[in-house]
């Protein structure tokens, strides 16, 4: 997270999630047509089409086509955090106005009065989302709890030598 983006959660983002949302809670392991997510989560099928083939090159997704096709999860739930989500389907979540950086200038060439507040709040968003699972939200777990635990897993597991 070195170099935090400017942060707000986009339209595609959310859909994004709840589209992958949608499909842990509906495949059983099996294809969950987008014509099924769009129906139930009040989503264009045009528009999760543009997301899916960005969380299909991601490698989040898998497509089965045919009948009874369509995308299932490419690993376990567990493994995929909301981060790679929202990250997949290319956008930065922005928390302040600054269109460039504390280097380059925020708001009219210099640093703006908030950057480096705003900048940290990103970054920690950041963090949390990448500790939270999809089998986290699936599951409805204490999202606080369960990101804090895996920070803590982070910060305190050694590597084995």
């Amino acid at each position: 997270m070195d170099g935090a983006k400017p942060m707000k959660m986009s339209t595609k983002g959310r859909y994004a999630v709840m589209a992958m949302i949608d499909i842990a809670q509906h495949s059983g392991g099996a294809p969950v047509a987008l014509a099924e997510i769009a129906e139930r989560q009040e989503i264009s099928q045009e528009y999760l089409e543009q997301l899916f083939g960005k969380l299909r090159k991601a490698g989040l997704v898998e497509s089965a086509r045919g009948p009874g096709g369509g995308y299932r999860l490419a690993s376990d739930a567990s493994a995929i955090s909301m981060a790679s989500i929202i990250g997949a389907v290319d956008e930065p979540l922005r928390v302040t106005r600054c269109e460039g950086d504390a280097i380059n200038g925020c708001v009219k060439g210099i640093r703006c009065c908030a950057h480096d507040l705003w900048s940290s709040l990103g970054r920690q968003m950041m963090y949390f989302l990448d500790s939270i699972t999809l089998d986290d939200v699936v599951s409805n777990r204490n999202l606080a709890l369960a990101a804090s635990i895996k920070q803590a897993k982070d910060r305190y597991v050694r590597p084995a030598s």
